[in-house]
């Protein structure tokens, strides 16, 4: 019986939902972080063929953020009028034809242009795979099926360190994203054929009322309560991750191209570990009546004393700073399943894509913020970026953190049923 053949059936049993109504979504995403960290290992190729300053970097590479974020809430509606299989397919090709564009650019407004292309085709990556979580998976499981769809964008973003590196030494970075192109296109016929529809599951409000669904998750205090918390932390990971990590990592620990790299795959590595193990400490521990959002505050706060570390350089935890870093920096996760659950099934993908839109502005303001700050300060005596100036910049947002956590507790106990 094919994946097809399956859609007039309200489950598929664990190891068909897996491989039929998530695998595909996760390879999507897949190719979603892939696009979204490439820049940090072919920015020296960037930067010497066009000549950037920290700040035209930071904004080239933030525009697939800006073009992602903007996309989140049409996505929203689509997700839950559409289903995520037709509209993933779409935007799947999207991506794949702004990936040809990239390789394609000799100049910075086109490269930018073309990366905002790619932000717009991939930003269904994760929202997708959340929203056919919903359509077939427990709520008691979800916790579980989330990670197991993000973790397919772990590998994503553990190919765009060294293996990208080698494959871009090779062949070079414009061939590099022509072969990307190539198999983000595959991957779109992949979910278009294989991924079941679920019967009765998609919307049908119209547009007014969608919008209107819309509104009311936007005007939910306890919406507001928790966003500042998921924003500031996932949107300064994705930031910092997916660009400043590489610079900071040759101008203050004084590695070379391939040495970045390789604490960059193991950032990527450290980063696939946390989301497993995350969504499966939430699962154990969710099932012994112990809450999601009180399992994300704890991996929170190491995030936080990882940067801390980072920023004031403690050289004997240098490497295991950036590991932790990378393995908690998106715990965000776990407060989806909170939110399709407090917004109800029929919002979820209005529900995910409202934090999303949010998140993803944030990371787009704090990647090209930082390479302002950076800029602020004179260049070192080597020509790279001064210590002082990554300090200003990862402080800052380091700052607005632990604020962020702060608000958080401090209403906890009052709008969040945790225990």
């Amino acid at each position: 019986m094919s994946a097809r053949s399956e859609t007039a059936q309200e489950g598929l049993g664990p190891v068909r939902t897996a491989l039929f109504a998530l695998m595909p979504f996760g390879l999507g995403y897949f190719f979603s972080y892939l696009f979204r960290a490439v820049n940090a290992v072919v920015s020296p190729d960037l930067v010497s063929e066009l000549g950037l300053r920290a700040s035209d970097l930071g904004l080239l590479t933030a525009a697939y953020l800006f073009a992602f974020s903007i996309c989140q809430l049409p996505l929203g509606i689509l997700l839950d009028r559409y289903g995520p299989r037709r509209v993933q397919f779409c935007l799947l090709l999207i991506a794949a034809a702004g990936a040809v564009a990239f390789a394609s650019s000799s100049t910075a407004f086109g490269l930018t242009i073309a990366r905002a292309v790619i932000g717009l085709g991939v930003a269904g990556g994760l929202m997708a795979g959340f929203k056919a979580v919903v359509m077939w998976v427990p709520p008691e499981r979800r916790a579980l099926a989330n990670s197991f769809v993000m973790s397919m964008g772990a590998i994503g973003l553990l190919v765009a360190t060294q293996p990208t590196e080698w494959a871009v030494r090779l062949y070079g970075w414009r061939n590099v994203f022509l072969v990307l192109a190539a198999a983000t296109a595959v991957v779109a016929c992949i979910i278009f054929v294989t991924v079941p529809e679920k019967k009765n599951s998609l919307g049908s409000d119209t547009l007014r009322n969608s919008l209107r669904a819309v509104g009311q998750i936007y005007s939910d205090r306890q919406f507001w309560l928790i966003v500042p918390l998921l924003c500031t932390t996932a949107g300064t990971h994705i930031a910092i991750q997916t660009l400043w990590a590489a610079p900071w990592l040759r101008d203050i620990a004084g590695l070379d191209r391939e040495g970045v790299a390789g604490v960059l795959f193991w950032m990527a590595a450290s980063f696939f570990v946390g989301i497993l193990v995350s969504g499966t400490i939430a699962d154990w521990l969710g099932r012994r009546g112990v809450h999601n959002l009180d399992v994300m505050i704890g991996f929170i706060v190491a995030f936080i004393v990882s940067q801390a570390l980072i920023v004031f350089d403690v050289v004997p935890l240098r490497f295991i700073a950036w590991l932790v870093f990378g393995m908690t920096g998106q715990v965000a996760i776990l407060a989806y399943p909170w939110l399709s659950t407090h917004f109800g099934a029929a919002l979820a993908g209005r529900s995910n894509t409202a934090v999303n839109l949010l998140l993803f502005m944030t990371a787009f303001l704090v990647q090209y913020a930082i390479g302002y700050i950076i800029d602020l300060f004179p260049r070192s005596a080597g020509g790279g970026y001064a210590k002082d100036a990554y300090v200003a910049a990862f402080g800052f947002f380091l700052a607005l953190q632990v604020a962020s956590l702060l608000l958080y507790l401090s209403v906890r106990r009052r709008y969040f049923v945790t225990s």
